[in-house]
């Protein structure tokens, strides 16, 4: 009878059951460190950011001036597949970095407008006035970041868009109960 490779599927037998373990391929990429080692990469990955930190901004501005390009194409050439996707994906973009890169409320704002791309029955109905004031947010809370006292302006701007977009989201559904309970579900705004 032959042993098991290392690689090999194992079954145990015992009289009420068989037991079978897997092979752990990990095993040959893990590298054991000495207790000793002080090297931390959790550390070392905030060291690196905070390098890139003076890039921040820059990168916060061209993402903005992204979304505002996705809604000047919207207003030019309408609302079709491709100009809605371009302005969901800027705005999702700026949500996913805009904590990373030190603008939370920036983030907030462009939540909001997300919200409305993916909950709006007909975006073709949404106020526009309602879309450029989010673009407008981000906007100035990206190109305002120096000022000390923005922090809690954006962070309020930010909930009060958030409060208009949930109560146009409710009439705009009130037709689709069922939608509403995911369109009103909580979402934490971050302080700065």
């Amino acid at each position: 009878m032959s042993k098991n490779k290392p690689g090999d599927i194992e079954v145990k037998t015992f009289a009420t059951h068989h037991v079978i373990v897997q092979p752990n391929p990990l095993r040959k990429v893990l590298r054991r460190v000495p207790d000793d080692d002080r090297d931390d990469p959790v550390a070392r990955a905030e060291k690196a950011l905070e390098g890139l930190s003076g890039e921040f901004k820059n990168w916060m501005t061209i993402e903005a001036d992204r979304l505002s390009a996705a809604w000047d194409a919207i207003r030019n050439d309408g609302f079709n597949e491709d100009t809605r996707g371009e302005l969901f994906r800027a705005a999702h973009d700026i949500k996913g970095d805009a904590v990373t890169f030190g603008f939370p409320s920036a983030g907030a704002a462009a939540n909001s407008l997300c919200r409305i791309i993916e909950h709006a029955p007909d975006l073709a109905k949404v106020p526009s006035d309602l879309i450029m004031h989010h673009i407008n947010a981000v906007q100035a809370i990206v190109r305002q970041r120096t000022k000390l006292d923005t922090a809690a302006m954006a962070s309020e701007l930010s909930r009060q868009l958030r409060g208009v977009t949930d109560e146009f989201l409710t009439r705009a559904n009130r037709d689709r109960p069922e939608h509403l309970e995911a369109i009103l579900a909580p979402s934490i705004v971050p302080a700065e």
